[in-house]
Formats: C-alpha cells, structure tokens, sequence
C-alpha cells in the first residue's frame, strides 16, 4: 500500500530540507545524500561516483523507515555490512523527525554517517 498523499507530501518535505545541505559543495559532484520511497517504505541513502567509472553512481543504503497506515506510526531500521535490515531499538512513533534526529547523533553506531 502506497503512503496517503498527505504523508508522502509531508515525507518528501521533511527528507528533502533534511538531505539539501548534508554535503559540502566541494564534494557535491562526488557525493551525494538521497531517498527513495516505495510503497509504505522510504530509504535513506548516499551515492557516491564509482572507482573504475566514475560516470556511475553507486548507491549506499544507510537507513529505512516503514509506516503501518494501521497505526499511523514510523519504525526505523538499519542495514548491516551484508545488506540485512534490522528494526532499530527505539518503538514506533508518529513522527519520523526523531528518527533523523537519531540517525545523525547514532548513539549506538549503526548510522554510519551519525555525527555522535
């Protein structure tokens, strides 16, 4: 099931004031921070420009939040070296702003960009 409309205008506001920015505008044209939303999932991610092409851009998925449209709540999720997700400790909440948050100070080291 796809996300309301109102959810996925909100998600595609608050992801895109959250990745504009995230990369400095000198490695801009090397890096750069994304999302992707399918269905009730949305993936956070960096692409970074290959080695052996760097007219390739290499996708690298860092987290993963999942609405239940049940209970109008976001879980995150993290990936692990062999490309497993994993449900991240805190509960469900209605408002994924705090997960971001989480992911960028990564108190438990599973955010591999988290600045904590």
């Amino acid at each position: 099931m796809a996300l309301s409309e109102f959810t996925l205008k909100l998600v595609e506001k608050k992801l895109g004031d959250y990745c504009r920015g995230r990369v400095h505008e000198a490695l801009c044209h090397r890096v750069r921070i994304g999302y992707a939303i399918e269905g009730e999932l949305v993936t956070l991610f960096e692409e970074r420009r290959g080695l052996l092409d760097p007219e390739k851009w290499v996708r690298l998925d860092m987290a993963r939040f999942r609405f239940d449209p049940r209970t109008k709540k976001w879980s995150l999720y993290y990936v692990d070296t062999d490309s497993v997700w994993h449900s991240y400790y805190l509960k469900p909440r209605a408002d994924f702003e705090i997960f971001l948050r989480e992911i960028d100070d990564d108190p438990v080291r599973v955010f591999w960009w988290g600045q904590g």
